[in-house]
């Protein structure tokens, strides 16, 4: 059987399609690598808004990532910056080709780079980003880039903010938590979400599962 005869009969089997005529095989391009790319979008969105001089912090799971936990990201980075900045933040995006908009919600915009979604946020978690926020966060490398990290208190308070009886994955938490129990005020969480049942409920099973140390001077005042 000639060479040629030999590629044709190969066809379009595991090595992919054959161009060429002799043999020659084309290899199915490898998937995209979602990490690198939301990484990638970080990082570019980050420098513009480094340039200008807006003040902002990384937050969600690629500020998580930031601090040390293992990388397991969402569809999207979060930026947390303050609403006064928002129309200057569009400018500057806008001026380096980034796509933005402003969806219905009225605590953030949205931008786009790399192909992965950007999520430029006044609020977390209802809360306003205040200027205090920015100044507590924490600049950290990220995949070789330095930029403001939300601090871990910060960062899980937002967290623990979102829970409600309509959204509450305690199980996308937990690893954050046990990651940065150190590094975490907890005091000031137990303090800020007083009466607030999905995220007690959430700090209760962080005293169960040892993570943290039971709130001691609270069971002593429930018990007289």
């Amino acid at each position: 059987m000639r060479s040629a005869d030999f590629g044709a009969a190969e066809g379009p089997g595991v090595g992919g399609p054959v161009a060429g005529g002799l043999g020659h095989v084309e290899r199915p391009a490898h998937p995209p690598d979602r990490t690198q790319a939301i990484l990638e979008a970080t990082k570019h969105v980050a420098g513009l808004l480094k340039a200008g001089g807006h003040p902002f912090a990384l937050a969600g799971s690629v500020a998580a990532y930031a601090h040390g936990v293992p990388a397991s990201f969402q569809h999207d980075t979060d930026f947390a910056i303050r609403r006064e900045d928002a129309e200057a933040v569009t400018r500057e995006l806008e001026k380096a080709g980034v796509q933005v908009r402003v969806p219905p919600e009225d605590w953030l915009i949205k931008a786009r780079s790399h192909g992965e979604e950007i999520d430029l946020i006044f609020e977390l978690a209802r809360q306003p980003v205040t200027a205090e926020m920015l100044e507590r966060a924490q600049v950290l490398p990220v995949d070789s880039v330095r930029m403001p990290v939300l601090s871990p208190t910060d960062l899980v308070a937002s967290l623990l903010a979102a829970f409600s009886e309509h959204h509450c994955d305690f199980g996308s938490v937990l690893p954050i938590a046990r990651t940065l129990r150190e590094k975490i005020d907890w005091d000031r969480l137990r303090t800020e979400n007083e009466g607030a049942p999905m995220p007690e409920a959430f700090l209760f099973l962080l005293e169960r599962l040892n993570v943290i140390d039971p709130d001691e001077d609270h069971r002593e005042e429930e018990a007289t």
